[in-house]
């Protein structure tokens, strides 16, 4: 039986001081075969190179991943400080109209950690450009040290909306995240919905208000472990549903050459 195809949102890397690589990380390659039940494949993130349009026709749903370089603010009406870290506008130039236009048509797509700030800022949401440095707010970078199953380790709760769509998927109000993300939702577009947090308040799990289709995005990386972890197995397994649907009974909209 076909599997749905899923594109996985890369990152642009320099590896050896020079040599630049579109990056997709294997935790979410894995993520997608085994807990969506999807065929993963690589999507360079450059409109040089793709466009949104021919995306849409080719794929059944989109992993929008995390990765380091931040959405510019100009994104949301800032100048970028050094706070702010680095940037990849190829990146922003394909996700932002990719996120908006999947919204409207109904095509699933899953944010993770940077996809979740995409898909907030997609959606007239202001980031804060580091969350630790604010008043009450706790450090939810990565560890600076450690093993992987250290770094990626569960470190907080997450507390969700009561008969929310994450409440759902989880069977609880509570669950265990790992964490490892600098930057966070300061200010809330009106479609996009806040449904879980952390202790501290910070924005945690999030769904597009009115949409047709699949659009749970969150803070923390679902994709590590996730064919084991029950929370990855709820989030990814819906989304491959999603994608599914999409794949057996979608209508194919034209967009508009400007989206």
């Amino acid at each position: 039986m076909a599997r749905p195809r899923i594109g996985i949102i890369t990152n642009l890397q320099v590896v050896n001081d020079s040599y630049l690589t579109h990056a997709g990380g294997t935790m979410n390659s894995e993520a997608v075969a085994e807990a969506t039940d999807g065929l993963p494949l690589l999507i360079p993130a450059d409109p040089r190179m793709v466009s949104v349009e021919e995306l849409l026709e080719t794929f059944d749903g989109f992993l929008l991943t995390g990765g380091r370089p931040n959405v510019h603010p100009e994104e949301y009406g800032e100048d970028a400080t050094e706070a702010h870290g680095t940037f990849d506008r190829a990146r922003d130039a394909i996700t932002l109209p990719l996120i908006r236009a999947c919204t409207e048509r109904g095509q699933p797509y899953f944010g993770v950690c940077r996809g979740f700030q995409e898909v907030a800022v997609a959606m007239g949401s202001c980031l804060h450009p580091e969350i630790r440095d604010l008043p009450g707010y706790m450090n939810h970078r990565m560890p600076p040290e450690g093993t992987i199953e250290e770094k990626f380790a569960l470190r907080h709760k997450v507390t969700v909306s009561e008969g929310g769509p994450f409440h759902r998927l989880f069977g609880a109000t509570e669950v265990m995240t790992n964490t490892l993300h600098g930057q966070a939702v300061i200010r809330a577009g009106e479609r996009f919905i806040i449904d879980g947090t952390a202790p501290d308040g910070t924005a945690e799990a999030a769904y597009v208000k009115d949409a047709p289709g699949f659009t749970l995005s969150v803070q923390w990386h679902p994709e590590y472990d996730a064919a084991r972890d029950p929370v990855s197995c709820a989030l990814f397994g819906a989304f491959g549903d999603a994608a599914r649907a999409w794949m057996t009974h979608r209508q194919p909209v034209r967009l508009a050459k400007s989206a």
